[in-house]
């Protein structure tokens, strides 16, 4: 699973989600990808679950891109302890994820393969995510020019 190699500080606040994702909300690396229509706490196994799906749905073939890491630590007390004692030890990890942000990539695989692999990966995410591919030519007068569009499957 993923977790940062160190950190400054064990132990950070929760902060906020309020907002929609100013980076990460394109298309870069992949033909394919799953953007997120909700904002979430998504831990590192739930990433890694959905990581494993993708990758096996395409039999290994093509590149997948996870374009999240979860470098917020989340802080649990024990069972049946009673309040106060200061905060928890750090349980897990999560990533921050607005509406917008672009989850995973896929590339080298048909529209068809990518589609099935992202639908059983959402299953996987605890938000509402949507298929977004990227379109390459565009037809300006009768010239055929390479333009990156993105256009949502929905």
């Amino acid at each position: 699973m993923l977790q940062p190699k160190r950190v400054k500080y064990r132990k950070s606040h929760k902060g906020h989600r309020r907002g929609k994702a100013q980076a990460g909300n394109t298309l870069v690396f992949g033909d394919f990808g799953l953007q997120a229509l909700q904002s979430a706490w998504i831990t590192s196994r739930q990433i890694e679950a959905a990581r494993r799906t993708i990758t096996r749905y395409v039999r290994r073939g093509g590149n997948v891109w996870i374009r999240i890491f979860p470098d917020k630590p989340v802080t649990k007390k024990p069972a049946e302890t009673r309040m106060g004692g200061g905060k928890g030890a750090p349980d897990h990890w999560v990533a921050v994820v607005k509406p917008g942000r672009m989850l995973f990539e896929l590339g080298g695989v048909s529209e068809e393969v990518a589609k099935g692999a992202m639908r059983l990966a959402a299953y996987k995410l605890p938000i509402d995510v949507r298929f977004v591919l990227r379109k390459t030519t565009v037809a300006v007068d009768n010239n055929s020019v390479t333009k990156e569009l993105a256009q949502v499957e929905g």
